[in-house]
């Protein structure tokens, strides 16, 4: 299983070590910085998972490091608890609030739930992008296939084509229809070269499984067999 990590970035030593203490308890990693420039000269070698972010720091305060911590779940810890306050916060990009002294169950459960969230959103994407068909999938992102425990490279345009093609496994795809799913992608993809890339894909598969999973359909175009 993963281990996360933790930064905390509090210049209250004790308060610091009380949360070090209890997210080591329950097993993640824990990264510390005592003001938001030390912060950042740590973040310039580390990514955490997640970052605990107090507000009152000396130098840069966590108001003017918060925008520099995109792309990173961060709970803001601070004593302000009126609503505008927090509504900024989150408007800045914070993932959540907990206004200080905060029970550190609640505040174990918050991090809990967002790193959660978080991989399940990760997972769906890396979902998004993998195009299954019987037993070949696709990654489009990777631009590679895989039969088995075999795979194959494609190029660019190979993948956009066998996207289109397996998208609709079992289907006959027209030529016009083919070139136009993938214009965006790959736009210097002609109706002349496409039987070309077509042909490779077909190969690149059959020297995987002896199969030849692209059948040409006279006057129509192409259609995709799983098996």
């Amino acid at each position: 299983m993963r281990q996360y990590t933790i930064m905390i970035i509090e210049d209250d030593v004790s308060i610091g070590d009380m949360l070090e203490e209890a997210l080591k308890k329950e097993e993640y990693a824990v990264l510390r910085a005592y003001s938001g420039t030390e912060a950042l000269m740590v973040l310039e070698k580390n990514k955490p998972d997640l970052i605990l972010l107090d507000l009152m720091l000396p130098g840069l305060s966590g108001e003017e490091l918060l925008p520099k911590l995109k792309g990173i779940l961060t709970i803001v810890m601070s004593a302000k608890s009126d609503i505008d306050s927090k509504v900024n916060l989150l408007l800045q990009g914070a993932s959540d609030y907990v206004t200080k002294p905060f029970v550190i169950s609640e505040l174990l459960a918050r991090i809990s739930a967002l790193l959660r969230l978080s991989a399940s959103k990760n997972t769906s994407s890396q979902d998004e992008n993998i195009l299954k068909a019987g037993e070949i999938e696709l990654d489009i992102d990777l631009l590679s296939v895989r039969i088995g425990k075999e795979e194959a490279a494609l190029t660019r345009t190979e993948a956009a084509i066998l996207n289109v093609l397996m998208a609709n496994s079992g289907r006959p795809v027209g030529r016009s229809t083919i070139l136009d799913r993938i214009s965006e992608d790959t736009p210097d993809c002609t109706e002349r070269s496409l039987k070309q890339h077509i042909s490779n894909i077909r190969k690149k598969l059959q020297a995987i499984d002896g199969i030849d999973h692209i059948e040409a359909i006279y006057g129509i175009g192409f259609k995709f067999n799983e098996s």
